[in-house]
């Protein structure tokens, strides 16, 4: 239990320390920067493509050639690392999603395009295959149409060796299949990948806040009605997402991510005190569009309320944070 070590008042004025810029500066506990912030795209099919994102505002999916673009002012900005979505066309759809290792796929394409561009920033890789899916889930499904976890496990191995191959730096497994971690490594292993890092999502739960997100990849439509609770975590569990993180970190995973943000930094809390590991956090698709929605009535103001919650990331303990607003964060920070 925490015991204060001050004297009482008078004694202690705790806004002494509060009263002048260079004081709370020097004791200022928790520090946001640009290499605190991964940018999350979505990349198309095409050349000199851009579509607007409607229910993101001021996000677009990209072509290669114009995400290489925005990659380069990122790099600019001291943005260490992107994380990439691809939007598959739906005639590379399929119930196995085979598409999702092709090597000549959008993914594999996008990041040799953005290795040879930039060799120094980072490229993170989105291991699951929703995107692939006619039907839109994580995995591949049954004939009753549950998420068969080791037949799923099996095609992620696949399309994490075609993302290595193709040169990512982090494979990022979101699927929340059991046991994926440790085939993954030992995959990423016997292929000679052996600095290729796993970024596992491991705490990520079955959130109402990734409704954006959906339409953004072009899966909102294939899902339908359905949901994703036999395998994402369930929100009122908490004991829950340490298990998982454990056992992550065992099979192999060299980061920890918890999805969504900041109605979980709670979680990102106890996984950083009690692990003491690498610890990410999602600031999601719906976080970013409910404060967008404020910000253009007018009702917040834009860049402090935006810094605040990406401060508050920090200060729950994580190392970094995937944001839609990284670009305009680090525009802010300079």
């Amino acid at each position: 239990m925490f015991q204060t070590q001050r004297g009482p008042f008078p004694h202690t004025r705790l806004r002494r320390l509060r009263a002048h810029d260079f004081s709370r500066r020097l004791v200022r506990e928790h520090l946001l920067t640009p290499a605190d912030l991964i940018y999350p795209v979505f990349v198309l099919e095409g050349s000199g493509q851009r579509e607007a994102v409607a229910s993101m505002p001021g996000i677009e999916r990209l072509s290669i050639d114009l995400l290489i673009e925005q990659a380069r002012e990122a790099v600019a900005l001291g943005i260490p690392a992107l994380a990439l979505f691809p939007v598959v066309p739906a005639d590379c759809k399929s119930l196995t999603a085979e598409e999702a290792w092709n090597p000549e796929g959008l993914v594999q394409r996008a990041v040799k395009g953005l290795k040879e561009a930039l060799p120094a920033l980072g490229v993170i890789t989105d291991v699951a295959l929703d995107p692939y899916t006619t039907h839109g889930q994580d995995g591949i499904i049954s004939d009753s149409g549950y998420v068969m976890n080791d037949v799923t496990s099996a095609a992620l191995v696949r399309q994490a060796l075609s993302h290595a191959d193709a040169g990512a730096d982090v494979v990022a497994p979101s699927d929340m299949m059991d046991g994926r971690i440790g085939a993954i490594r030992t995959s990423l292993e016997q292929h000679s990948h052996h600095n290729t890092m796993i970024m596992a999502y491991a705490a990520k739960y079955a959130s109402a806040y990734y409704g954006p997100f959906r339409d953004a990849v072009g899966s909102a439509g294939n899902i339908g009605g359905g949901n994703k609770y036999s395998y994402q975590m369930d929100p009122a569990n908490s004991d829950e997402a340490l298990h998982e993180c454990a056992l992550d970190l065992a099979e192999g995973a060299d980061m920890i991510m918890v999805k969504p943000g900041m109605p979980y930094l709670d979680i990102a809390r106890r996984v950083k005190d009690e692990l003491r590991v690498p610890t990410f956090a999602y600031q999601v698709s719906g976080e970013y569009a409910m404060h967008m929605a404020a910000f253009e009535r007018g009702w917040l103001q834009q860049d402090p309320v935006m810094l605040e919650s990406l401060l508050a990331f920090k200060r729950a303990g994580c190392d970094g944070i995937l944001t839609y607003f990284a670009l305009q964060a680090a525009r802010a920070l300079q």
